[in-house]
């Protein structure tokens, strides 16, 4: 992840949005003092806060966090064809995970629906707001949940609340390919 770019995204989106500085303050709960250093910093502040700021934005987190910036249009139906999908960075990546975005285009959403390739380690755990969806595709996956373990095959699926600190990894000889929903509560 280039942070410079995310910080370069953040003042991008909120000036094309004609958003001030104190605005934005308001809206994420942060000083405008703090948002100044931010905008102004070339590194990218906590994700936690990057969260609040894209929720502030209304926008999402992914495209604080893309590498070529395009400021999207809010828009009611939203379709991405199988050779228009991207791949992005989240914080999964970090441990080795790859995501592909399915939904991209659609700014504002509550839900955002990924491809996920887990990692062959489990190195990562995850918590934050919301709720989580997985469908393995392909493959087999090890998902630990809480303190529990368990082993998803191709065609099993899980819901659960993403809270409560999750990871896994991929089994077999090859990687495991989940559709993956994750729900925030930003509405």
């Amino acid at each position: 992840m280039d942070e410079k770019q995310v910080v370069q995204n953040i003042k991008t989106i909120r000036q094309s949005k004609k958003i001030t500085l104190e605005q934005l303050a308001k809206l994420t709960g942060l000083t405008k003092g703090y948002i100044s250093r931010i905008e102004n910093s070339h590194k990218a502040p906590p994700l936690s806060t990057l969260y609040r700021i894209a929720i502030a934005l209304d926008t999402d987190l992914s495209v604080l966090l893309a590498e070529n910036l395009e400021v999207p249009e809010k828009v009611k139906l939203c379709i991405v064809r199988k050779n228009e999908r991207k791949e992005v960075v989240t914080k999964g990546t970090l441990y080795g995970y790859q995501y592909v975005s399915l939904a991209y285009k659609k700014i504002g959403k509550n839900m955002e629906p990924y491809i996920i390739e887990p990692a062959v380690e489990e190195v990562g755990v995850f918590s934050h707001e919301g709720e989580e969806f997985m469908f393995v595709l392909e493959g087999s996956h090890e998902f630990i949940y809480g303190n529990e373990k368990f082993i998803l095959n191709e065609g099993d699926s899980a819901y659960f609340d993403s809270a409560v600190p999750h990871s896994g990894r991929s089994i077999g000889e090859k990687k495991a390919r989940i559709l993956g929903i994750m729900y925030s509560y930003k509405r």
